[in-house]
């Protein structure tokens, strides 16, 4: 699961509809064929491609490779493990997800106010 300290390391989310490659390659801090490599290890990790096969990520998509990487990199799972434990989503898990993603809501807000008032 994506900690609440690991938000503060990576970039906030921009709230757009679709990200390319590149775009989430510096938003999760992974490079472009981990992306590639993930989407063939990961069944839940699918982004939309369009012409000329260029693949397009969704605002969830770049949530759940911000999990797997956390899994990965900093809780040290194998791809098996965290396939697994990303295939297991209880009720405490989705819970989980939500407040952070709420979470993460409240910071992008926050800095929009900031933003405005300056």
């Amino acid at each position: 699961m994506l900690e609440a300290s690991n938000n503060n390391e990576l970039p906030v989310i921009p709230g757009k509809r679709y990200f390319t490659i590149g775009e989430v390659s510096e938003l999760c801090d992974v490079k472009p064929h981990v992306l590639r490599y993930w989407e063939q290890e990961f069944p839940n990790l699918s982004p939309v491609k369009r012409r000329g096969n260029r693949r397009y990520y969704q605002r969830q998509d770049v949530l759940l490779i911000r999990q797997i990487r956390s899994l990965l990199y900093e809780q040290g799972y194998t791809i098996g493990g965290a396939r697994q434990r990303l295939g297991g989503g209880d009720a405490k898990e989705e819970a989980t997800q939500v407040k952070q993603l709420v979470n993460q809501t409240i910071t992008e807000l926050e800095d929009i106010l900031g933003v405005l008032k300056s």
